[in-house]
């Protein structure tokens, strides 16, 4: 029930964390000791790959341990077998979003010639950017484990769609129990997100009570040709007290007064979508 692996610094993360889950297979508690130099005398990425080894030593972590293993050795180049540099510093999802940015943008200006024919899909917007001075997290009273609150973290940022996340809060509930306000509010500004994607909001801030949504900054965007645009410019003109649409550092901001929680934002952009 018991494992020494000695200077285990020199192996890589896989082969330790396979060779520690070599025990540990019947009713008795296992053991794994590491044997290693002092930490000053060993290099960076060793470092990492020991920390995530203490971090993640569940059943059913080894996932997590070979996104980490890919995080800090790297995902190597796109198209060849070359190990590449700054993605150890982005991380794979960043990377892959920048990636996902800059395709995007090439089609919208380069190459619009090839793609002018294909039909637009999905929002207006790829990645709404929320920025709030309100509380929006899993406290720890109500979920203890930091592994399990940045899980469900990360498969909140992923969901796609009102079914998915009407999913996500009813298990959460099973799981936990009630949930509580703090963690509605999180709950509920993914579906925030998606509304102001979908208006054509780049950034949305929600501060002190007020509500300021900047929509694309690229003044050639079909958008504003679209029938949205005009259907936003029409409830602006029509509800003076309730909002406000100018013109900020080339940049067109909307403005909305008395919002004080992530319900009533979307409440608000509900409204302005008709």
């Amino acid at each position: 029930n018991t494992i020494i692996i000695n200077q285990a610094h020199m192996f890589g993360l896989s082969d330790v964390h396979q060779m520690r889950g070599r025990v540990g297979r019947s009713n008795r508690k296992a053991y794994c000791y590491l044997f290693t130099p002092s930490i000053s005398h060993i290099t960076a990425d060793a470092r990492k790959r020991l920390n995530t080894l203490e971090e993640f030593s569940e059943l059913g972590d080894g996932f997590k341990v070979a996104m980490r293993d890919l995080d800090i050795r790297g995902a190597g180049d796109l198209l060849g077998a070359e190990q590449s540099g700054f993605i150890t510093d982005l991380g794979f999802e960043a990377y892959h979003k920048i990636l996902d940015e800059a395709i995007q943008e090439l089609k919208e200006t380069e190459f619009k010639s090839l793609f002018e024919n294909e039909e637009q899909s999905g929002p207006l917007v790829k990645d709404c950017v929320l920025e709030t001075d309100l509380e929006l997290l899993i406290p720890e009273n109500y979920i203890q484990s930091i592994t399990e609150r940045l899980a469900l973290y990360t498969q909140l940022d992923d969901l796609k769609n009102e079914e998915e996340l009407v999913k996500f809060r009813q298990d959460m509930q099973d799981r936990f129990g009630a949930i509580p306000k703090r963690v509605e509010q999180l709950i509920e500004s993914v579906r925030l997100r998606w509304l102001a994607e979908n208006m054509g909001f780049e950034k949305l801030v929600l501060k002190e009570k007020t509500m300021r949504g900047n929509f694309i900054a690229n003044p050639q965007s079909p958008f504003y040709q679209s029938d949205l645009f005009g259907k936003i410019i029409g409830f602006v003109g029509s509800h003076p007290g309730e909002c406000s649409l100018k013109e900020k550092g080339n940049r067109l901001v909307l403005r909305f007064e008395n919002v004080p929680d992530i319900r009533t934002a979307v409440e608000k952009l509900e409204r302005l979508a008709g």
